[in-house]
């Protein structure tokens, strides 16, 4: 019995000690980021080979959906809204599933990117935009499954699909003007509340000039519809460092009721102590 549970022992042993050597994958990782404008595009794909075997419309049937790529589904990430085809695909991460066909491939981009192969149960939901592209015919030959982003502008790209014989290229814009536009815009149209609120807090906090302090948080206060309690807190002791006590103490009490409605007990503590502090409590 002895002998049995050590060799029992020695073989778990010997097992472990096997999971733990790492050999290469016969379709290994792949991780391609690509900056497209200023939209980040984030491939990640396993690239099966072909090893001399007859990939489309034998090893990859036409027009049967394919997981398009080996183990995992292949994903790609946009950081930005993109327009595929012509098509409109939020920020986010896609599983890419395909349906090729001779001369036309069928593009899918999946929500659920948590798939090894194809979707058990496909849910036509979860698809977030679907385009067609021409399969055009090559002669140079991949020899491994490549996803990539080429033909890349400030305002697009090409996603390009290839392997063995056949290329398949879906072109994608990227909404680089308008974010380059607004952001302009914004810069040249000078400091928004947000701005001046930081700006008038760091020069309270490092005892740099109140009084400047004091100008930036009443434009910021000006730019806002409803300034929050804390944002009040910080303006009512910058006019207490500035001299300003009667005002301090009237945008303490407006902070103070504010702070009451919202249920923040830390606030509603701080604005009694400095009411108190200034004698109006």
């Amino acid at each position: 019995m002895k002998k049995m549970i050590l060799f029992f022992c020695a073989a778990m042993v010997s097992l472990a000690t096997e999971a733990q050597i790492k050999t290469p994958q016969p379709s290994p990782m792949a991780k391609v980021t690509q900056v497209v404008g200023l939209t980040d595009v984030t491939l990640e794909y396993s690239r099966p080979a072909m090893r001399g075997r007859t990939v489309f419309g034998d090893l990859v049937p036409f027009d049967q959906l394919w997981r398009t790529g080996a183990n995992k589904n292949s994903i790609i990430t946009f950081s930005e809204d993109v327009k595929i085809s012509g098509k409109a695909l939020k920020a986010g991460s896609y599983a890419i599933f395909t349906k090729p066909g001779e001369t036309v491939w069928e593009v899918n981009f999946y929500t659920d990117t948590e798939n090894w192969g194809t979707p058990r149960n496909w849910d036509a939901t979860k698809v977030a935009a679907v385009v067609k592209a021409n399969a055009a015919k090559t002669t140079d030959m991949a020899e491994s499954f490549t996803i990539s982003v080429d033909h890349v502008s400030e305002t697009g790209a090409h996603l390009v699909i290839s392997w063995a014989d056949t290329k398949v290229a879906i072109p994608f814009e990227v909404p680089t003007d308008s974010a380059v536009t607004a952001n302009i815009d914004k810069v040249m149209g000078g400091p928004d509340a947000g701005d001046y609120y930081a700006a008038a807090v760091y020069y309270l906090k490092a005892d740099k000039d109140i009084n400047k302090a004091k100008e930036w948080m009443d434009k910021a206060m000006a730019m806002t519809e409803k300034p929050a309690f804390w944002q009040m807190r910080q303006q009512s002791l910058i006019y207490a460092k500035a001299g300003d006590k009667k005002a301090a103490i009237e945008t303490a009490k407006k902070s103070l009721a504010a702070a009451e409605v919202a249920g923040n007990g830390d606030y509603v503590k701080m604005n009694k102590d400095s009411l108190k502090e200034w004698g109006a409590m």
